[in-house]
């Protein structure tokens, strides 16, 4: 029997230029989602089933477990993860976006088959990217 070691939540803020609506449409709409991570079958309803298309990875099952708008949204991603976005407005043209990535085993494997010690570290460094660059490139737009 193994002793679960959790590994650290996966945590990224970013201060983006656009008001808080325009980021909950873009981080809470399937066609939001798309344009900045992956192609997506997402519905903001709690208990909707949807798929995460992850490219080479194949399609990944997700539901929706949080939907508080335009403030929260979460999900539970494949077998073991959960994601949460969280909004905070700061003011009428900005609002801060936190990504927080958590269910992290350091005794478990993705469906992939890979530990996910080893994933979480790429996947630390690719969320980066895609909050710090990939986001603020789509929803910062005029």
């Amino acid at each position: 029997m193994s002793i679960e070691e959790t590994l650290q939540n996966i945590r990224k803020t970013i201060v983006l230029q656009a008001p808080i609506d325009k980021v909950w449409k873009t981080v809470a709409t399937s066609e939001g989602i798309a344009s900045w991570w992956m192609p997506n079958t997402f519905v903001a309803v709690v208990g909707k089933h949807f798929i995460l298309h992850a490219a080479q990875f194949g399609d990944s099952p997700c539901i929706v477990t949080d939907v508080e708008p335009p403030y929260r949204v979460g999900f539970d991603w494949g077998k073991d993860w959960h994601l949460e976005f969280q909004l905070k407005q700061l003011s009428d043209t900005t609002t801060e976006f936190t990504l927080i990535h958590s269910g992290w085993d350091a005794n478990k494997v993705t469906e992939f088959g890979q530990p996910h010690s080893i994933i979480h570290g790429i996947m630390n460094g690719g969320w980066d990217g895609i909050v710090h660059k990939k986001l603020p490139s789509i929803v910062e737009q005029p």
